[in-house]
C-alpha cells in the first residue's frame, strides 16, 4: 500500500510519499480462535492487497505448523513468525523450518525471534531462561550460515559445531528476513547490529525516535546503513463503524486494554519495564495495583494515556490517519490486529481500511 499525505504535529509536518508495507497479526497466541475463520480471514487480506500477516506462539497452536496452512491457503501475501522463541527449538531446526517453508511460498517467509518470557520457557518448555541477549545473537549467526549454504563451524558461548554440516538442499533465499521481538536497549541495539528489523509490543507512540535512535546505534556499530533495519511494531486495533454508540466504543477500548494489561501484569517484567523506561512508570504500577484486586480491576487500570499512545481505536478514516502519524513519526511496518467478529465483520472493516489508508 502506498500511503500520501500530511500529518498533524510539528514532527510530522513535511508530507510524505513513500511505500508503506501494512500488515495484520492474526491470531491471539495466547486465545487462538477459530482456525477455520482464521484462514479465511488471512486469505481475505491476500486478496486484498496487504503485505504480510503474523502468527505468535506461546501454549496454543503449534506456530510452524499454521504457517504452513496459511502458506497454502494464499498467494502473495508475506507470512511471518512471530514470535518463534530462542529456547525451545534450536537454531538449526528453525533454519531448516524457514528454509522449508520459504521454499515451499515462493520467497514469503519472515522469520521472527525472541526469548518470549521466563515463564513460558522454564515452566512451559522446561528450559532454563538464560542470556537471551547473547543466545539470540548464536541462533541469528547460526540460521545465516545455514541459510547461506556455510558449512556449520561455530564457537559460541551456547552452541560448538565442528562437524561441518550443511543443509541438504539449496534455500530459496540466503538474506531471508530475520526480526527480534528486542524491548530493552541493548537488545534493540543488537538488533540494529544483526537483524533486518525489530517487532516491538506496546512501545508507545510518542517514543518512535527513541526506538530509532537505539537500532541506528547497533546498525552504525556493524558499519550496516542507516535505517536498514525496520520497526514493525505489533498495534492493538479495533475498527469501528462510523455510527459506534458510546458504549460500543467503551467496549473497544476495554477490548484493546485487556491484552496490554495481562502483558503489564502477567508476561513477565519486560513490558513493564519498557513502558517504565518511557515514561509511563505511573500508567504502569497502576494497572500492576489493579492485578490485585483482580483481572477486572486492572482493565479499568490502564490510563486513557497508556491506551492511546499504544493501541489504535476508531472508524477506518481515524484509525488510517493514525497510522499515517506514526509511519511519519518512524514506523516502517504496521501490524495491526486482524478484526474480531464474523468474516462479513471482518471483510468490510479491512476494505475500508485499506480504502481509508489509499485515499
Amino acid at each position: 500500500m502506498t500511503m500520501t499525505g500530511d500529518t498533524g504535529n510539528d514532527a510530522e509536518q513535511k508530507s510524505f510519499t513513500r511505500e508503506v508495507r501494512v500488515g495484520l497479526v492474526a491470531d491471539a497466541p495466547n486465545f487462538p480462535a477459530a482456525w477455520d475463520l482464521v484462514l479465511e480471514k488471512v486469505r481475505l487480506a491476500d486478496e486484498l492487497g496487504f503485505d504480510a500477516v503474523w502468527l505468535g506462539e506461546s501454549w496454543g497452536y503449534e506456530l510452524f505448523t499454521s504457517m504452513s496452512d496459511l502458506v497454502r491457503a494464499t498467494k502473495r501475501i508475506k507470512i511471518g513468525a512471530g514470535i518463534a522463541n530462542i529456547y525451545s527449538r534450536t537454531p538449526a531446526l528453525l533454519a531448516s523450518t524457514v528454509a522449508t517453508l520459504d521454499e515451499r511460498s515462493g520467497g514469503r517467509i519472515q522469520l521472527g525471534l525472541g526469548p518470549s518470557a521466563a515463564q513460558v520457557i522454564e515452566h512451559w518448555h522446561g528450559v532454563p531462561f538464560e542470556k537471551p541477549l547473547q543466545r539470540t545473537r548464536e541462533y541469528i549467526d547460526i540460521i545465516r550460515m545455514i541459510l547461506r549454504g556455510d558449512k556449520l563451524l561455530y564457537q559460541g558461548e551456547f552452541f560448538q559445531l565442528e562437524r561441518g554440516f550443511k543443509l541438504r538442499f539449496k534455500p530459496l533465499r540466503a538474506d531471508l528476513p530475520i526480526y527480534v521481538a528486542a524491548m530493552g536497549p541493548k537488545n534493540i541495539q543488537q538488533t540494529g547490529a544483526i537483524a533486518d528489523g525489530v517487532l516491538p509490543v506496546y512501545w508507545p507512540a510518542t517514543k518512535w525516535d527513541a526506538l530509532r535512535s537505539q537500532l541506528d546505534a547497533g546498525l552504525q556499530s556493524a558499519n550496516r546503513p542507516p535505517h536498514s533495519a525496520v520497526i514493525a511494531p505489533y498495534i492493538t486495533t479495533v475498527i469501528l463503524s462510523e455510527d459506534a454508540s458510546p458504549e460500543v466504543i467503551r467496549a473497544a477500548e476495554l477490548q484493546a486494554a485487556s491484552p496490554l494489561a495481562y502483558y503489564i501484569g502477567k508476561m513477565g517484567v519486560y513490558y513493564a519495564q519498557m513502558l517504565t523506561r518511557n515514561g509511563y512508570g505511573e500508567d504502569v504500577q497502576a494497572v500492576l495495583h489493579g492485578w490485585e484486586q483482580g483481572m477486572k480491576t486492572a482493565l479499568a487500570s490502564v490510563s486513557p494515556r497508556l491506551l492511546e499512545d499504544t493501541a489504535i481505536i476508531g472508524t477506518a478514516q481515524e484509525c488510517a490517519a493514525k497510522i499515517k502519524r506514526w509511519v511519519a513519526a518512524g514506523v516502517d511496518e504496521p501490524l495491526l490486529t486482524m478484526p474480531a467478529g464474523s468474516l462479513d465483520e471482518t471483510a468490510a472493516q479491512l476494505s475500508a481500511l485499506k480504502e481509508a489508508l489509499e485515499g
